[in-house]
């Protein structure tokens, strides 16, 4: 290994691997920041309409580049979610038989994403993977995100100013029922942030709030609590105003499960503090937004007390979830075939073969049902398990206290990612791409950290 080193005691057969890049340069940070770059600068070429003819460029190039990384020299322990990888690879490839499947372009095309979608379990593995070098990948990334509400901010404050094309799947009729009426009596698109839908700022505050939180618990200066708490403030604002209810609760419910493994490994103090911190931003971003947003804002999130959450959840997306477990389920336990529904779909497939007629899956447990039938059902889902478990080991059992609080960051934003998978299809995306990055840079930064404890007690000895 070329960021290790072997060595061997006396008469002794006990071998040692000190992790002696500690000294090198960060090799795992170049590559790791270098991707995080890339599916940032792809996604804001999505924004301009100059390089709109470029747009299937810009989406393949960053799963194109989690394929290629596979590639990268070095070894490392898989993160244990890994032996699921060619458990769903098989089935998947399975349904290229099956008589429904759309072109084999199309059905290619859809292995390979979801392969891509997955590489980060099998390519993060080779890089040595420091504490500080995971430390710094989640703040890019909650910067980013911090960034996006940001400009959702901005696109509130001044009309028409910061606001990028609406993505032209949303048709024009649409546009109105998507817009709001502020106190200042402009109606303006709920915030974009830096996507292309209305409302799409509501995801990047609620990571903005999850690893806010990390920030505010980890920082070891004032001025960096302070920014974290800023990003909570701007990312709850955001969320408010972009009026997707279901994020609200997404949000709170990722901030229990954070702040409670914090309180399970005893750190009952931090806890409060942090949750007596939280409770402040979000009623303070609450007046934020009633003073900007008025009865738009109010009368939205009033439907959450008003009614039951499972009655607002059936009549947004629930119905989604009752037509695939009663219609769907019944009409393809082993799959429909690939290349049917989606973005692989409209780019490759055929919508004329009376055969493989296109489907719809505005939830992801639908997207799964049709790729695979009931066993990528079972097989996606574990290894979102075993994901979550790891974190959650790592959480509340990890010697390091600054690891064990970005474990149960990653748990929480693992909790939000299972949450989303009932509003939309999730882990078909850079969605799906960014959560296996970040729990695979977790695993092998837990395994750096065993290496060094190892070295030291050694060195102790």
């Amino acid at each position: 290994m070329e960021n290790s080193l072997t060595i061997r005691r006396e008469n002794s057969d006990t071998k040692l691997v000190a992790p002696v890049g500690l000294a090198s340069k960060d090799r795992a940070l170049r590559w790791l920041l270098g991707f995080l770059a890339l599916t940032i600068v792809c996604q804001l070429a999505l924004l301009l309409p100059a390089l709109g003819a470029g747009r299937i460029i810009f989406r393949s190039a960053v799963f194109g580049a989690s394929l290629l990384l596979i590639g990268l020299p070095g070894n490392g322990r898989w993160h244990p979610a890994a032996v699921m990888v060619p458990v769903i690879l098989v089935i998947l490839g399975l349904q290229l038989f099956h008589p429904n499947t759309n072109t084999i372009t199309s059905a290619l095309a859809q292995i390979g994403i979801n392969f891509a979608i997955l590489a980060p379990l099998l390519w993060v593995a080779r890089l040595p993977i420091r504490e500080q070098t995971f430390t710094k990948l989640i703040g890019a990334f909650w910067a980013f995100h911090c960034l996006s509400a940001f400009v959702g901010l901005l696109q509130v404050y001044f009309p028409g100013r910061f606001q990028p094309p609406v993505s032209q799947v949303i048709g024009e009729l649409y546009h109105d029922s998507l817009k709001i009426s502020l106190n200042s009596g402009a109606d303006v698109f709920r915030p974009m942030g830096l996507t292309d839908m209305p409302g799409g700022a509501a995801t990047a505050g609620m990571y903005s709030t999850i690893f806010g939180l990390v920030f505010f618990l980890t920082g070891k200066s004032t001025w960096v609590r302070g920014v974290a708490l800023g990003g909570v403030a701007i990312g709850l604002f955001c969320i408010y105003l972009s009026q997707v209810r279901s994020v609200l609760i997404m949000t709170g419910i990722c901030c229990c499960v954070f702040l409670a493994c914090i309180a399970y490994r005893g750190d009952w103090r931090k806890a409060l503090f942090a949750g007596g911190m939280f409770v402040a931003v979000l009623l303070s971003s609450f007046a934020w937004a009633v003073a900007v947003g008025g009865e738009a804002v109010t009368d939205r999130l009033s439907t959450l007390v008003e009614a039951d959450m499972g009655e607002v959840y059936y009549s947004n997306r629930g119905r989604f979830l009752e037509t695939t477990v009663n219609d769907l389920l019944p009409q393809y336990p082993l799959g429909a075939g690939l290349g049917r529904w989606g973005m692989m779909h409209r780019y490759f497939g055929n919508s004329y073969d009376p055969n493989s007629p296109p489907l719809w899956a505005e939830i992801m447990w639908t997207g799964w049902l049709l790729d695979g039938g009931i066993p990528l059902l079972l097989a996606y889902p574990a290894a979102i398990a075993i994901a979550c478990w790891f974190a959650w080991r790592t959480a509340i059992f990890s010697a390091s206290g600054q690891l064990s609080t970005q474990a149960a960051a990653i748990l929480a934003y693992n909790v939000g990612a299972i949450a989303i998978t009932f509003n939309y299809p999730y882990f078909i995306g850079q969605g799906g791409l960014e959560f296996w990055l970040l729990n695979a840079a977790l695993f092998g930064a837990v395994q750096h950290a065993k290496k060094r404890a190892a070295w030291e007690a050694y060195l102790a000895s």
